[in-house]
């Protein structure tokens, strides 16, 4: 048998090919006990990632609706202030008396009133530029500024925290290929969907066009053995899992959209209990340049998909989520004022999502700048009053429990005096 029959197109893909129909031998070395992680045999704390490529318009999704400035400059785009009970679908959902929601993220409220969502406002990267593809680098390399990095932020995490009980789906990112994100020594797997176990090498892997071939440690008489024999493995664990016929649970409904399956298929490896401590993310479609819409419209729609996805993941992994946080990100916010054709252009600082049941919720962290125009960056943007990367290590540190800070963000001193406090 040659091992080239199960490569296709730099990836595998397994849909039909019925290999080691027994249990995988890492998942039979552990306690296969309901609830309890079946690589460790104990509980792992979880952290998902979440990219908004595009830029999203931080100021219509976390509304400042206190500050007078935020209507001057939005005359067609700001969303109206509520107004107390009876609030219409238009108006922003009020928070704290100063920021508010989009109407779009009615199902963030009632997170933020369980004290389980927190937001991270005027946050981002130092550096001043505009183009997605230098700043979405620089987010996931948590490098600003330099380009030259070799590897992404959550990868260094998993490198500087090994774990010699890891399993092949210690990270996962739920999208064709690899992230920068998780780019790097460490192992991860990039999964297009569960249910025909379409998968890509990622850092196994050190040529993406040789596929799995490198994870093989073959004999001359064994075509699959050592890290990529245990990989089929668990691949063949999932297929047993059955992920067609997975039944969320409490209620929860996912978007019937590709973000939507890939927060459901999150939630079915973290209930299978297969080793997952970091997965990924993304979700487009946040460049509104021309008719961004305000409470209605493009904007919204794209928000609609986004709340909707998170909030049936929170309610699916129910008390679970005792040992998940959720973060968002996108590589910059939008121009405080709206542009000529109804929309927002590349601006700088922007607003963060985090989400558990560990989190301090009920609460927007970070300095507020203001939306004068002597208060903005470059006389155009939200200023910037937190890193990134101080967000990034608060989680490493007190959720993954990794205190390495130096070598996950090299070149940024980073400390627990830098945290904005979003978990206890």
């Amino acid at each position: 048998m040659n091992r080239r029959f199960f490569l296709k197109s730099s990836g595998i893909a397994l849909a039909s090919v019925g290999l080691m129909a027994s249990v995988p031998s890492f998942l039979e070395r552990t306690a296969l006990a309901q609830g309890v992680n079946r690589i460790t045999g104990g509980r792992r704390k979880v952290l998902i990632a979440i990219f908004q490529r595009g830029a999203v318009d931080g100021l219509n999704v976390v509304v400042p609706h206190g500050e007078s400035a935020y209507y001057e400059m939005r005359p067609t785009l700001a969303i109206p202030k509520p107004k107390g009970a009876g609030d219409s679908a238009e108006a922003a959902i009020d928070l704290d008396g100063y920021f508010g929601l989009h109407p779009a993220l009615a199902p963030f409220k009632p997170l933020w009133d369980a004290k389980r969502l927190a937001i991270v406002d005027a946050v981002g990267s130092p550096d001043n530029t505009r183009s997605h593809f230098d700043a979405q680098d620089y987010m996931e390399s948590a490098t600003p500024g330099v380009k030259s990095t070799p590897d992404g932020w959550l990868n260094r995490i998993l490198q500087t925290k090994p774990d010699q009980k890891a399993s092949p789906f210690r990270a996962v990112s739920m999208t064709q290929n690899t992230p920068r994100v998780l780019q790097g020594k460490a192992n991860a797997v990039a999964i297009s969907n569960l249910a025909d176990f379409s998968i890509r090498a990622g850092a196994y892997s050190a040529s993406v066009q040789g596929g799995f071939e490198s994870i093989y440690d073959q004999s001359a008489n064994d075509v699959l053995g050592g890290t990529g024999k245990e990989t089929f493995e668990a691949v063949n664990f999932l297929k047993k899992v059955n992920p067609s016929q997975y039944k969320p649970e409490n209620g929860a409904q996912y978007p019937r959209s590709p973000f939507g399956n890939s927060m459901l298929q999150i939630s079915q490896l973290i209930k299978a209990g297969v080793g997952l401590e970091v997965a990924f993310t993304d979700i487009g479609g946040w460049d509104t340049h021309v008719n961004q819409g305000n409470a209605r419209g493009q904007l919204a729609a794209r928000l609609q998909d986004f709340a909707g996805g998170i909030s049936a993941l929170v309610a699916d992994l129910g008390a679970k989520m005792d040992d998940v946080v959720i973060l968002t990100m996108s590589e910059f916010g939008r121009t405080a004022r709206e542009n000529g054709t109804r929309g927002t252009d590349h601006g700088h600082a922007n607003a963060m999502f985090v989400v558990g049941n560990t989190v301090r919720g009920g609460k927007v962290y970070g300095q507020w700048p203001g939306l004068k125009s002597s208060d903005l960056y470059e006389g155009r943007d939200l200023a910037l009053t937190t890193d990134f990367r101080d967000v990034f290590g608060e989680l490493a540190q007190k959720h993954l429990g990794d205190s390495n800070l130096k070598a996950i963000f090299p070149g940024y001193d980073t400390s627990a005096t830098k945290f904005r406090g979003v978990l206890g």
